[in-house]
């Protein structure tokens, strides 16, 4: 059995890995090109906000899924697992709409700031703070 927990928590990182891989070919984000190129003067991409709004969520619900799997079977504990859904969850809160607002003032906030919001919004983050601070509530309530 702990090899089957073992080997999902490896699918749900490949998985979060595939995500990754794919974004070119089946999300619609126009700023991929925009923050890769070495010139950070690259033009303003044209968009296509309700296209980028409903990818940037669909992105979301894929990385919230594999995070969730890591979560459930590194810990096997589903009232953390849905701990771990809701903080994820109040981030993308938090950062999605900052980022929409960076968008729409073409970024003015700042280069830096966006892309580090961008990467919070496309990225599962949150997750690597997760799993340590679970791994501590572990060690802590077995030394009780």
């Amino acid at each position: 059995m702990k090899v089957l927990s073992w080997f999902l928590v490896v699918l749900g990182i490949f998985g979060l890995i595939g995500v990754r891989m794919v974004e070119d070919k089946i999300f619609y984000d126009p700023f991929l090109n925009y923050f890769h190129e070495a010139n950070k003067k690259a033009d303003f991409p044209d968009l296509e906000w309700g296209k980028l709004i409903l990818n940037y969520i669909f992105r979301f619900v894929l990385n919230l899924i594999f995070s969730a799997v890591v979560v459930q079977f590194i810990f096997k504990n589903f009232k953390w697992t849905v701990q771990a859904g809701v903080m994820i969850l109040l981030v993308f809160a938090i950062t999605f709409p900052v980022y929409l607002y960076c968008i729409s003032t073409k970024f003015e906030i700042g280069y830096l700031f966006s892309f580090y919001m961008r990467r919070f919004v496309i990225q599962p983050l949150i997750l690597l703070l997760i799993i340590p601070l679970f791994y501590y509530r572990k060690q802590i309530s077995y030394s009780k």
